[in-house]
């Protein structure tokens, strides 16, 4: 059924423990970085909604990927016109930078995961009572992955993505710390400083699933 959709979103993101960032104002680039995230073998993307092209390429991908177990969401969404427009089109999970009663209702409404940003207890303990099941540890390079580990002490269910700071240079220490999942956007569209092509994103996508991999298995 449909609705479990949403369950299939949360295991995806699990089982890879990762979730890849679209970021451009290029609707042909975003798409072409999208096509090259899901043939790299990514699960999950989301586009984030910060310029006016974002619904073309998260629509377009949703086309191409939806029936290839692939999860295509929104980012950066901070209302819940904006969380509507994203269901519209297509969007099967949101994902905030900051924690938005509205758009988490909007969420549970329509049987999506919602992803909103925290960076308190205080605000955590605000997402899991609204009923959300992964929240983003947002901005990650000021938090930090001791951040997740002490979290954990006190609250040792609570699923944790860090975003922003995160690279592949550390994502170790991330994973070690407790992380659900990370979020990454430049480590992959960016891997040589700047815009890469389909081949570039396409195997930096694969190099961070296999270290991820790694890193996974080694902490069994």
């Amino acid at each position: 059924m449909e609705y479990l959709r949403k369950y299939e979103v949360l295991s995806a993101v699990q089982e890879q423990g990762i979730v890849g960032i679209i970021r451009t104002e290029s609707v042909e680039k975003g798409i072409e970085m999208a096509d090259a995230m899901f043939h790299g073998g990514l699960k999950a993307i989301e586009v984030s909604m910060t310029f006016p092209g974002a619904l073309n390429i998260m629509r377009t991908a949703v086309e191409r990927h939806r029936e290839n177990d692939c999860f295509i969401g929104a980012g950066t969404v901070v209302d819940e016109a904006t969380a509507r427009m994203c269901v519209v089109n297509g969007a099967e999970f949101i994902v905030s930078q900051s924690l938005h009663q509205e758009v988490v209702q909007t969420c549970n409404r329509y049987g999506l995961p919602a992803i909103p940003g925290i960076g308190t207890v205080t605000e955590l303990m605000r997402a899991l009572e609204l009923g959300v099941d992964v929240v983003k540890a947002f901005p990650g390079s000021v938090l930090g992955p001791k951040f997740i580990k002490a979290v954990h002490g006190p609250v040792p269910y609570a699923h944790i993505m860090p975003v922003g700071g995160v690279s592949l240079d550390n994502l170790e220490e991330w994973f070690k710390a407790g992380a659900f999942a990370v979020g990454l956007g430049s480590a992959l569209t960016k891997p040589a400083g700047s815009d890469g092509s389909y081949e570039a994103v396409c195997e930096a996508t694969e190099k961070v699933l296999k270290e991820i991999a790694r890193i996974r298995g080694s902490m069994k």
